[in-house]
């Protein structure tokens, strides 16, 4: 199994532990997008309490990646993303939160 296999298995489990229904293909390509990212243990993580990661997840996935307008909607579906993975969870996987993210303003179409 690639290491690219491994992690996308990670994140497939981790969901699965939180409740959450993210379809396998789904995170297999949003962790492909993120490409080396995945890897980097400080950046493969998302930190719902710090405000400059929720204005860089803001700026850069949603409104560049999803072509999505700027908007407060947009802060409140970050703080849903990272409250459905749970307050007390310090490894929020920054591939899940995406995809609550893309599904969340049905995007899935980017990742066609």
């Amino acid at each position: 199994m690639s290491k690219f296999d491994e992690k996308v298995a990670m994140y497939v489990a981790n969901a699965k532990e939180l409740g959450l229904k993210i379809p396998t293909e789904l995170l297999t390509k949003v962790a492909k997008g993120l490409g080396p990212s995945i890897y980097l243990t400080d950046v493969s993580l998302v930190s719902g309490s710090d405000a400059e990661e929720k204005a860089r997840v803001k700026n850069n996935f949603l409104i560049k990646k999803l072509g999505l307008a700027d908007s407060a909607e947009l802060d409140k579906a970050i703080d849903e993303a990272t409250a459905a993975m749970g307050t007390s969870n310090r490894n929020k996987h920054r591939a899940i939160v995406y995809a609550l993210l893309v599904m969340k303003f049905k995007k899935e179409s980017v990742y066609a």
